[in-house]
């Protein structure tokens, strides 16, 4: 059964977010087909959490051969989408104070509910539920499309240097 929704995501303008891809380009370092974040339209810098969205078009990368005739967005990028916005978040306010980048480090109870189409909005909640400095930080993550939980888990993230 799909958890509570992280934070109320329908009470956000996400025709105007707070970081647009230019500002998202600021911090993450993932480009072209790797950008998977459209905006950001949510900050909670007390509870470590934030919302951000992808739009999902009919030109993505994986279109072509997943599935063929009937596109569905692979968990990997789905995954992708969550990692990028908890990386978005862990890079703009230094919580690891260390690294130059957010890594991947695992992932743990991560459930597909329903398939993401293309010419959809992906909108992900993402929240910090530990951090230790200079080592680590979990997030746990959900997506939501047209009202649907169609994802959800946890991350760990460590710190990267170049």
């Amino acid at each position: 059964m799909p958890a509570k929704p992280l934070y109320d995501y329908t009470q956000f303008n996400y025709d105007k977010p707070m970081f647009t891809i230019d500002d998202i380009r600021k911090v993450n370092p993932q480009r072209h087909e790797m950008e998977q974040l459209t905006g950001i339209v949510h900050i909670d810098r007390e509870n470590h959490g934030l919302i951000g969205f992808k739009d999902v078009t009919d030109d993505e990368f994986w279109i072509k051969g997943h599935m063929p005739g009937f596109p569905l967005m692979p968990g990997v990028m789905l995954c992708e989408a969550a990692a990028q916005l908890a990386g978005f978040y862990a890079r703009k306010y230094d919580i690891l104070e260390a690294g130059d980048y957010l890594g991947f480090g695992g992932m743990n109870d991560v459930r597909f509910r329903y398939p993401v189409y293309p010419d959809s909005r992906l909108i992900i909640c993402a929240r910090t539920t530990a951090i230790k400095v200079k080592r680590l930080a979990q997030f746990e993550f959900q997506g939501f499309v047209d009202g649907k939980q169609v994802f959800n888990g946890e991350m760990i993230g460590v710190p990267i240097s170049r």
